[in-house]
């Protein structure tokens, strides 16, 4: 039993390792490509280091596992070119106990990723929100409430988040009565939305005659800066812990949720679809070569063989997103043909 904890926390150190040098070089790249491009649109330097540090955030599903196969491979191959892989299997260790802390491991990153890394990425991104982060209609926003006095219809090309309130610009708002008859049109360079209704400081308001002023304006709505984002924020813009809530809430009132669904149960299996990719990185690792063991070729197979799962995780997650499947199949789907493909291989090489 001592033994075994030795070899477990060893293989567990190599594992991680790999997988860590892997992000660093994967987090690198894309945080100076990133740094590079969102410099021009910044005024200073900071603000493009904390931009390209979002958009590194933002980016992490999308390589995590890519990475954890690579951190895999790498883990793998070190182990056999140390000879210490060889000296594991001859102890008499099956490659599925040998991959047993591996597939640990890989859970615990797709746990983090998931419970920790999502929140902070929601909560910092949320400070800079803008059009990019919705789901709009014709690249536009569309609100409109209806209360006891009034209709009210607004819509606006861009969007960005000040404090707690919402500013919108180039806006256009229509006024209507009850009967639908036009009271007032206005057109505003920038107005916000609080949780006591919309104001702009400069605004060209028409009247029903068709003359025209320009003044400041407000209006008392019911509308407020969390009801246009729940309605408007994309799936990746909503914490882990926040989706199953906000999903239930906004099917109550017939909004479309197959997007969130899928983002939900993306990341909570995600530990899976950890454990699939090292399932299959082990599987590419398996050889009987003690020595001249070509690393490159079977790392450079892997590689095609993991963009061809990651090509048919994204096509699972677009039928999810259609409706052509249930989004919980749709997830849990492919990680299932992963490991079930892997541990064939992995067992008919073992038994050969």
């Amino acid at each position: 039993m001592f033994r075994t904890t030795i070899l477990f926390k060893f293989l567990m150190r190599r594992f991680f390792a790999s997988i860590g040098i892997i992000l660093l070089i994967i987090c690198g790249i894309i945080y100076a490509v990133t740094f590079v491009e969102r410099l021009p649109s910044n005024p200073d330097t900071w603000g493009a280091i904390m931009d390209a540090w979002i958009r590194l955030l933002e980016y992490i599903p999308l390589f995590l596992p890519l990475a954890v196969f690579m951190g895999t491979l790498l883990a793998m191959y070190n182990l056999t070119k140390s000879s210490e892989g060889i000296i594991i299997s001859g102890a008499g260790l099956s490659p599925y106990q040998i991959a047993r802390p591996f597939l640990i491991g890989a859970a615990i990153i797709g746990i983090f990723a998931t419970a920790v890394i999502n929140p902070y990425f929601v909560n910092i991104s949320a400070k800079n929100l803008t059009t990019h982060d919705l789901q709009l209609v014709d690249d536009t926003i569309w609100i409109r409430e209806e209360n006891d006095n009034h209709f009210l219809t607004m819509s606006a090309k861009n969007m960005k988040k000040q404090n707690t309130d919402l500013v919108f610009l180039d806006a256009k708002i229509f006024v209507q009565d009850k009967d639908f008859k036009l009271l007032n049109r206005i057109e505003t360079d920038s107005v916000t939305l609080s949780d006591s209704g919309l104001k702009s400081n400069r605004a060209i308001v028409w009247d029903t005659r068709g003359n025209n002023s320009t003044k400041k304006w407000e209006i008392q709505t019911k509308i407020t800066p969390q009801t246009v984002l729940d309605r408007y924020l994309q799936p990746n813009q909503i914490s882990f812990w926040n989706l199953p809530q906000f999903i239930q809430k906004m099917t109550a009132i017939g909004v479309p949720m197959r997007g969130h669904l899928v983002q939900f149960w993306t990341l909570l299996f995600l530990p899976l679809t950890m454990i699939a990719m090292t399932t299959l990185g082990i599987a590419f690792s398996q050889t009987r070569q003690r020595r001249n063991f070509n690393f490159g070729l079977k790392f450079s197979l892997g590689i095609i063989t993991c963009f061809l799962m990651y090509f048919l995780i994204n096509t699972f997650n677009a039928l999810g997103a259609t409706g052509a499947l249930p989004p919980i199949l749709a997830i849990i789907a492919p990680p299932i043909i992963i490991i079930a493909a892997a541990g064939v291989f992995i067992e008919h090489f073992d038994t050969i």
